[in-house]
């Protein structure tokens, strides 16, 4: 009972969690925005992390091409949701990438994903 509180108060606080370089004091973007608020809708998550990765390729050639990018361009999602279910990392996946086609037409240049469905409670 206990490894269950301690794992739905862990859910709970990471939920809606964003972390980007180790800066504290940052401004989420609106390309972040988006990615939160059109994955949340498709797939009303028990977790959601979006980490903004995109410090560390300011420096690729094809970011270096769009003046640095608009620091926008690189994240980490770890998202767990029942909407999972049934499906494979790769049909999980796709459903990510289709809910963010238009970020990635208009710049969005990577995704790391870590999709899953929820631990089932015990």
């Amino acid at each position: 009972m206990l490894s269950f509180a301690l794992r739905r108060v862990r859910n709970t606080a990471h939920r809606f969690m964003s972390t980007s370089s180790p800066q504290t004091d940052r401004i989420i973007g609106p390309v972040e925005t988006s990615i939160r608020e059109k994955l949340t809708a498709l797939l009303n998550p028990a977790v959601l992390s979006i980490t903004n990765d995109s410090w560390q390729h300011r420096h690729h050639i094809a970011m270096r091409d769009q003046g640095g990018g608009n620091g926008e361009t690189h994240f980490t999602i770890h998202i767990e949701s029942d909407a999972f279910k049934g499906k494979n990392l790769m049909q999980q996946h796709r459903m990510i990438y289709q809910a963010l086609s238009a970020e990635l037409k208009a710049g969005l240049h990577a995704l790391s994903l870590k999709t899953k469905t929820p631990d089932p409670t015990p």
